[in-house]
């Protein structure tokens, strides 16, 4: 009876469940994607940290969620398409800021919205100085300044002026950048990673992509519809949409996210 009545439960939702994030470095990946999903999928937009729970708990069939989260359920996910989110270099978005030299780090303030971002300042902290923090919850809304850490994860619009918190942070890391500089390597922050197999994945291959390669295409209307939502001048949204962020993940990108699951490994972050 149990194989009939899934077959009945895949059948009467036979919609493919879709998650992604809201951000403005996800809008080329989500360019038009709602309009190719027509019949086909069902869109929804949360944080990625609801994202990841939301598949591992079955809420969803494909999530573009944080890399550590894949990398922490091989066994029940696999990446699907090479659309994703990395950079080469500074990233712009994610950052560390510093009250106090980045050796003499004791507490680190982490941001809920980011696991990954998370797990990797916790491998350049450990990496550079073999220093293991105490992570202090930081949520989102709350201000950097408000946070008592010695130092604080940002991600998002609030890390893209770190010049805004020189009178209580006097140093701070890109990320993105740090990690090139360690490893010259790319780092991947975000994959479309799937859970269960009832859909035709070669058609939602096509979907992710062909959304993908449009929003990278059509970049300026992007630009002209969410720069100002996001407090960034048209130049500023430009520059980071297309110098600083890739969304297509090859073979560089994979072996930089294949030394982060190994450097994460090693830590027991996974």
């Amino acid at each position: 009876m149990r194989p009939n009545a899934y077959s009945a439960d895949v059948q009467k939702n036979s919609l493919v469940r879709l998650g992604a994030v809201a951000y403005l470095n996800t809008k080329p990946l989500i360019y038009s994607l709602e309009y190719r999903l027509s019949g086909v999928g069902d869109l929804r937009l949360e944080l990625p940290s609801r994202l990841a729970s939301q598949l591992h708990e079955g809420q969803l069939d494909i999530g573009l969620i944080p890399v550590v989260e894949y990398l922490r359920n091989r066994s029940e996910y696999r990446l699907i398409s090479d659309a994703g989110i990395a950079c080469q270099g500074p990233v712009w978005s994610v950052r560390v800021l510093f009250r106090v030299p980045p050796e003499y780090v004791k507490t680190l303030g982490t941001d809920e919205g980011s696991r990954t971002s998370v797990a990797l300042s916790q491998v350049l902290l450990a990496s550079r100085y073999g220093l293991q923090p105490e992570l202090v919850p930081f949520p989102i809304g709350t201000k950097p300044q408000d946070c008592p850490a010695d130092a604080v994860l940002v991600i998002g619009d609030r890390a893209m002026n770190p010049e805004r918190y020189r009178s209580d942070f006097f140093l701070d890391w890109d990320l993105g950048e740090q990690w090139y500089q360690q490893t010259g390597l790319p780092f991947v922050f975000a994959m479309w990673v799937a859970r269960g197999n009832f859909f035709d994945e070669t058609r939602m291959i096509e979907i992710l992509e062909s959304s993908r390669d449009a929003g990278c295409q059509n970049v300026e209307e992007i630009i002209a519809k969410y720069a100002v939502a996001y407090g960034l001048t048209n130049q500023a949204c430009r520059e980071y949409l297309t110098k600083f962020l890739r969304f297509r993940i090859g073979s560089q990108e994979l072996g930089g996210l294949e030394e982060y699951a190994t450097q994460c490994e090693a830590l027991g972050l996974l």
